[in-house]
């Protein structure tokens, strides 16, 4: 019986210290990975130890992963400094580099030698030196401040200096090449610096073209299956002591502690994968009052008000081909983050989400009842009542900011207060900047003033209907002529045309040009908007408060250990396995798409599925060398259960080896809702199998040096 009771014990003892999370749920902090994680991982089939993961400095995995221009992740693939990460993060450099005769988003780039590899200058990268938990300095060095604001102690810029005192105390000197990035966690109840050493001699190397890298485009956004190849390749360059410097045609090629290995016989379903990168934003720790205003307020309005602009400008694009230029960028921004909330709300319903987090409060209530921390069934009941004191304010700035900032041109005009005004009126030189750099800089090749009409009346007609009268920026007031509004806004302004715009200045007052329809109607609607905003960030400081007590509450509950902190643009962990899914009744999706579907979707009149001759022969001849899978097809992409979000774009997906296997671009839209509850049966990050970056480096890129750079795993 006493033995009995022994097992039972250490039973509960041993589930009590397992996390209370689902499968593969979690963005996960590295410096804890041998107390959280890696014992289920390497359950799951991880052949690596903690330390050969995370060992900053040492030869670790972490030393291969890098933080691509502040908003990607990429890594090293070669002991030479070669880079890999996703063809849309490194989009504005190839930009760059593209000419009418040498158009590299259309044709593609290769650099046949490392004398050919193209310089980017203002882009860097950035790798982990340390990971420091500063939480008792932080909270010593406030306490001496006197600074108990959380709107001054969480802001980046007021940690940037407490992370710059912690340096020079505990490490001497910073190096010009050294980044900090002291960031607060679980609300602000820890805070954990990140030291990185910054490279910014990193220059192009290859590069698909656009048809291969962002096949699919808008229209395949948010979805799987998928067929895009969507990678590009830089390289790192060092001084020749292989300190991080800036460009110089002597530098040398970057000597890592550590790159991955290409796994190039790739992987079966079922099988473990983990992923590293740098997450942007998630909201797992919402409240039910929380998830029902992102529902109600934030996804609603954008859907509703996006809807009315994509439609009004996808029937001008389908109209007219050069609309459809001027205008495909514009909607494809547009709707990026218009399905993103459609497929949050889907998620939010379908599973429940505001229940889900209902009984989490009650679970709270009850922890907080029995151990007599009133505190925390404070803080849930404040926070409800605050997300219902600035509902209204809330809804006004989502309106604004969808139906007229984002979505009315001309709201977006540079508009001149009075000083400025006298400035360019006597100044020609500042004048000509004026209309250079920022009148023709907005209303450029892309606008289309009789698309921009439609557009204007379609949206303002939206706001209008949707605003109480009394919430309306004052130059809509009373107007009942929607179109004779919209014609006059457009045909009677001085921001008609450059020259119109410049005889008003130098012959006109600033009465007569802050009369004008277009500097009316953007001056009211910004003025509207800064008042409400303020009305809404008058909840702020308080929301800050009683969140870090309510998260504080639920680490408590639940055991630190078993809970991960919301992404913020810090490093992170992720794990699951690569899996297909059930996205509704009837209907399954693999893991593994092939070129079959690249051809399948092909599509001559549409630029999203064109196609290069290149590439169909390739593919007709089979020309997959040693790629292509045991029945002979070729892959493209993978699915996996792992938890990523917005920032883990081009991020390493790795094997139990530890060999590269793919990178991250992208998750289905039924996963988006994962940015507040993982939805284990739904929830998927779509991968570039980096066989398909092999094949098109080497069939179609001719890039055979950089493969022979490689360490090739099979």
């Amino acid at each position: 019986m006493k033995t009995y009771k022994k097992i039972c014990a250490a039973l509960l003892t041993a589930l009590l210290c397992v996390p209370s999370l689902k499968a593969d749920e979690g963005m996960w902090l590295l410096p804890y990975l041998k107390q959280q994680n890696i014992k289920r991982m390497q359950e799951m089939g991880l052949t690596l130890s903690a330390e050969q993961i995370y060992n900053p400095g040492q030869g670790s995995v972490i030393d291969a992963v890098v933080h691509f221009d502040g908003g990607c992740t990429g890594e090293l693939i070669s002991s030479q400094g070669l880079l890999l990460t996703n063809h849309h993060c490194g989009y504005d450099q190839i930009r760059e580099h593209s000419t009418v005769t040498n158009n590299f988003l259309r044709d593609g780039f290769y650099a046949p030698t490392m004398k050919d590899e193209l310089p980017n200058p203002g882009l860097v990268v950035t790798f982990i030196d340390e990971i420091v938990d500063v939480t008792d300095y932080v909270n010593a060095y406030l306490k001496k401040a006197k600074c108990n604001d959380p709107m001054e102690y969480l802001s980046r810029d007021y940690l940037t200096k407490v992370a710059n005192a912690w340096y020079k105390k505990n490490r001497g000197k910073k190096p010009g090449y050294i980044v900090l990035d002291l960031a607060p966690f679980y609300e602000g109840n820890k805070f954990i610096l990140s030291i990185s050493k910054e490279y910014s001699d990193v220059r192009l190397v290859a590069a698909p073209p656009s048809s291969i890298g962002s096949y699919g485009a808008d229209t395949d956004n948010w979805v799987w299956p998928r067929h895009s190849g969507d990678f590009c390749v830089f390289r790192i360059y060092t001084d020749k002591d292989g300190k991080p410097a800036k460009y110089d045609p002597n530098n040398v090629p970057m000597r890592p502690k550590f790159h991955f290995k290409v796994n190039s016989g790739g992987l079966n379903e079922d099988d473990f994968v983990m992923i590293m990168g740098y997450p942007g934003r998630t909201n797992h720790f919402y409240t039910a009052a929380e998830v029902a205003e992102r529902r109600d307020i934030d996804n609603t309005v954008r859907i509703d008000m996006r809807k009315v602009r994509q439609e009004t400008m996808l029937a001008e694009m389908r109209a007219d081909e050069a609309v459809n230029i001027q205008y495909a960028s514009k909607y494809a921004r547009s709707t990026n983050a218009y399905k993103n909330a459609i497929g949050s709300n889907w998620a939010i319903r379908k599973m429940d989400f505001e229940g889900m987090k209902k009984d989490q409060q009650a679970k709270l209530t009850k922890y907080a009842t029995e151990n007599n921390k009133p505190e925390y069934i404070e803080a849930m009941k404040k926070i409800e009542e605050m997300v219902a004191q600035r509902a209204d304010f809330r809804k006004q700035v989502w309106m604004i900011d969808e139906g007229l900032l984002r979505a009315v041109e001309s709201v977006g005009a540079p508009v001149l207060d009075e000083k400025t005004f006298n400035e360019l009126k006597s100044n020609a030189d500042k004048r000509t900047k004026f209309i250079n750099e920022k009148y023709l800089t907005y209303f450029n090749k892309d606008y289309n003033k009789e698309v921009d009409r439609k557009v204007t009346k379609a949206m303002l007609t939206a706001f209008i209907n949707g605003t109480a009268p009394e919430n309306l920026p004052a130059v809509l007031r009373g107007v009942k002529d929607i179109n004779g509004f919209v014609n006059n806004l457009l045909d009677k302004t001085i921001y008609r045309d450059a020259s119109v715009l410049e005889s008003a200045i130098i012959n006109g007052d600033y009465a007569s040009y802050d009369a004008d329809p277009v500097v009316r109607l953007s001056k009211d609607v910004h003025a509207l908007h800064a008042d409400v905003k303020g009305k809404v960030a008058g909840f702020d400081r308080e929301f800050a408060r009683v969140r870090k007590t309510y998260v504080k509450g639920i680490m408590e509950m639940e055991g630190e250990m078993n809970v991960w902190p919301d992404a913020n643009s810090t490093v992170r962990y992720t794990f699951g396995k690569l899996k297909g899914y059930i996205p509704r009744d009837n209907v399954y999706y693999g893991f593994q798409t092939t070129m079959e579907g690249v051809m399948e979707k092909e599509d001559p009149t549409n630029p999203e599925y064109t196609l290069s001759p290149k590439l169909k022969d390739i593919y007709n001849r089979k020309d997959f060398g040693s790629y292509a899978l045991a029945n002979g097809k070729m892959p493209v992409d993978i699915c996996a259960t792992t938890h990523t979000t917005g920032g883990n774009s081009g991020s390493p997906v790795i094997d139990k080896y530890g060999n590269l296997v793919g990178l991250n671009f992208d998750r289905n839209w039924e996963g988006v809702g994962g940015d507040i509850n993982y939805l284990a049966d739904y929830q998927r990050s779509i991968i570039c199998d980096v066989r398909y970056v092999l094949l098109i480096l080497d069939k179609y890129l001719g890039a055979q040096r950089l493969i022979d750079e490689m360490d090739i795993a099979k």
